[in-house]
This record gives structure tokens, C-alpha cells and sequence, in this order.
């Protein structure tokens, strides 16, 4: 018969217990008997066995051959060494954060790769090259890697030596003395900023920097159809990585300058179009500008201010697919300002024909229409 305790109450906790509850109680138990809070003479054996219980009962499959056969389930299981905080840094590092105990593991482990820091860059496009596209050469500022240490920090002919202030752990420990006991603090080593090495004869080209500020120019793609402040990603044109890490992304953020003529919403344009009062009334054939050139657009008679023309296919490409938006023409109708003694003339003659009686318009839908069209 197994000597071991039962897991459930090594943890306190009852067989039912969800995996959040054995979590909290492994982290009450394991403050209580870390060896360096608790210094009774079987503390050690304690955290031991509180580590393994955990072990266990955090792995679901473990946990159910051990509900099903109780310790002889998991005869030639290997666990990890618990005395190295092996599988567990994580856990620890979390756990004694509040104790001033720093990361546990890491100066026996070399440091993580970390992913080079992201950048932007601000691009400014005219209307049409982010309506049709095109290609764009930019000029970036970033840290590279210096060629002549190649990263290292010292003079090419030297190398780095191991940091004497924390034995190249890039960790300083300090114990302190409490009611509780002794509290080990960990802080990073003020020396080598937790390098781990010092650099005695630091490189000339980047000073012990390892790296250097390198101005590189690089092509753009702008697809068709793209619109203010979108951006273009380019992988790994971002700063390098650190201990091997990925480099970062750069960023480009797209600006557009406004049209004189035209207005976008969304895929289609928008082109605000004077006509007078001549035009209005009896039709006319007018030149409009679009994306692609002028285009003919004909007026029929009795056109009203807010009257909207739509030109199909005459709009903004779809971003990334095929296809086009329209471009939408509201007229406007324009009363003339000065007029020529001729020009008086027959608009007097034409008002004796129209009348002077003024009539309230109850149709609406004009202004409901106007405003959903300049929405943007």
C-alpha cells in the first residue's frame, strides 16, 4: 500500500474541486512552504509533495486515472525535479511577485527571444494614387544589428566576459529578515542590466550598443482602393529581435489628400455639379470630370436642385477584389449673381409668365435624400 498522502488533502481540497480551486489552493500552500519563506526543517518535503499533488490533479488525464486508481494509476509517471522549479516558472513567477522575489528560473535558463519593436510610417497618397494604386519608395530610419561587432557589443578581436557583480545570472539576490522569516528579493543587476555580460572594449562603429541607426529605403505597394489612415503592413522591416527574436513590422499609415472636386464615401464618389437655371429647365449636355477623364453626361429638362445622376463603374476600385464603385452627380442649381441688362430683360418677361405665388413644398424626401448622400 502507497505511504503517499492523498493529493485532495495534501491540497485541502475536495475531490470535486474545479481546476480554479485547485489552483488557488496550490498557490496558498506553496507560499506557505516555499523553502524560502519557511524555514522548518520539513518544509522542504512539504513543497515537495505539494508540487507533485498539484502535478497531478492540474492535468485532467492524470487526474482521472489517479480518481480511478489512486496512486497505483500513475506508478512509472516521471514527475519533474521540484526542488528546480522545473515546468513551474511561470506559475512562481506569478506567485511571489507580490514577495519582491523576482523571476525564478530564468538566470538558470538563457534569456527568452523577444520580438523586435514595431514601427510606422506616415505616407501621404494624392486622391487618385489611393483610388488607382501605385508604387512608393520611402526612406526608413531603424536599429540594425552592427555589422562590425555583429551584435556582440565589443570590439571585434574581444569578447564579452561574464558580469562579476551577479556571476552572470543577471539577477542580484539579497535575503531580508521579517517576522516571517527570511525573504529572498530579486532585482536585475545594476551592472549589466541584465545582460549577464559586460563589455570591456566596447565596439568603436556602435560604442557597445550592439546596435546601430541605419537609414534604408524601401518599396511600397499601395493597392487600389485604399482610404485615409488604413495601413500597409510590411513584415519584418521593423527593429530586430532580441536573443534571437523575430524582427518587428513596419507600419505604413495611409494619408489622402482631399480632392478639389470630389468627395468619397466609401467606394463611390461624390461630385457636387452647378448647372443654371437655362440648364435646369430646358436639359443641356454637360462635360463632368471623373476618375478616368472627362465623360458627357446629359440633363433633362425640368431638373432640380439635389437631382442625383449616377455614372456605374466610374468610382473607386474595391480594395482587393474586383470591381468598382459609382460616382454619384447632385445637381445644384445656380442663380446667377449679376445679370446683363438683356439678361434682365427676359427674366422679366419669363416671371410675368410664371406668376408671383409662392407654393410650400410637401414633399420631404429631397432633404432626407440630400443629407444620406453627403454623409460621410
Amino acid at each position: 500500500m502507497s505511504s503517499k498522502r492523498d493529493y485532495y488533502e495534501v491540497l485541502g481540497v475536495g475531490r470535486a474541486a474545479s481546476q480554479d480551486e485547485i489552483k488557488r489552493a496550490y498557490r496558498r500552500m506553496a507560499r506557505q512552504y516555499h523553502p524560502d519563506v519557511n524555514k522548518s526543517a520539513d518544509a522542504e518535503d512539504r513543497f515537495k509533495e505539494i508540487n507533485e499533488a498539484y502535478h497531478v490533479l492540474s492535468d485532467p488525464q492524470m487526474r482521472a486515472r489517479y480518481d480511478r486508481f489512486g496512486h497505483a494509476g500513475l506508478e512509472g509517471t516521471a514527475f519533474p525535479d521540484f526542488t528546480g522549479f522545473g515546468g513551474f516558472g511561470d506559475i512562481f513567477n506569478e506567485l511571489f511577485r507580490g514577495f519582491g522575489m523576482g523571476d525564478f528560473g530564468r538566470s538558470r535558463a538563457r534569456a527568452r527571444p523577444r520580438r523586435g519593436a514595431d514601427l510606422r510610417y506616415d505616407l501621404q497618397l494624392t486622391f487618385d494614387e489611393a483610388a488607382f494604386g501605385c508604387e512608393k519608395e520611402i526612406e526608413v530610419l531603424r536599429s540594425e544589428t552592427c555589422p562590425r561587432c555583429r551584435g556582440s557589443g565589443a570590439e571585434p578581436g574581444t569578447q564579452p566576459v561574464r558580469c562579476p557583480q551577479c556571476n552572470g545570472t543577471g539577477e542580484v539576490r539579497r535575503v531580508q529578515q521579517s517576522i516571517l522569516g527570511s525573504f529572498v528579493s530579486v532585482t536585475t543587476c545594476p551592472r549589466c542590466h541584465g545582460e549577464r555580460e559586460i563589455v570591456t572594449t566596447p565596439c568603436r562603429e556602435c560604442r557597445g550598443r550592439k546596435r546601430v541607426q541605419v537609414t534604408r529605403m524601401l518599396l511600397v505597394e499601395v493597392p487600389p482602393g485604399v482610404d485615409d489612415e488604413m495601413q500597409i503592413r510590411l513584415s519584418g522591416e521593423g527593429e530586430p529581435g532580441v536573443y534571437g527574436g523575430p524582427p518587428g513590422n513596419l507600419y505604413v499609415v495611409v494619408h489622402v489628400e482631399p480632392h478639389p472636386y470630389f468627395r468619397r464615401q466609401d467606394h463611390n464618389i461624390i461630385l457636387e455639379l452647378g448647372i443654371n437655371v437655362a440648364q435646369a429647365a430646358l436639359g443641356d449636355e454637360v462635360t463632368v470630370p471623373t476618375l478616368d477623364g472627362e465623360e458627357k453626361l446629359a440633363i433633362p429638362a425640368a431638373t432640380q436642385t439635389g437631382t442625383v445622376f449616377r455614372m456605374r463603374g466610374k468610382g473607386v476600385p474595391y480594395l482587393r477584389r474586383n470591381g468598382r464603385g459609382d460616382q454619384l452627380i447632385v445637381t445644384q442649381v445656380v442663380v446667377p449673381t449679376e445679370l446683363t441688362e438683356g439678361q434682365r430683360e427676359l427674366f422679366q418677361q419669363l416671371a410675368k409668365t410664371l406668376g408671383r405665388e409662392v407654393i410650400p413644398q410637401k414633399d420631404r424626401r429631397f432633404l432626407d435624400r440630400f443629407g444620406d448622400i453627403f454623409k460621410w
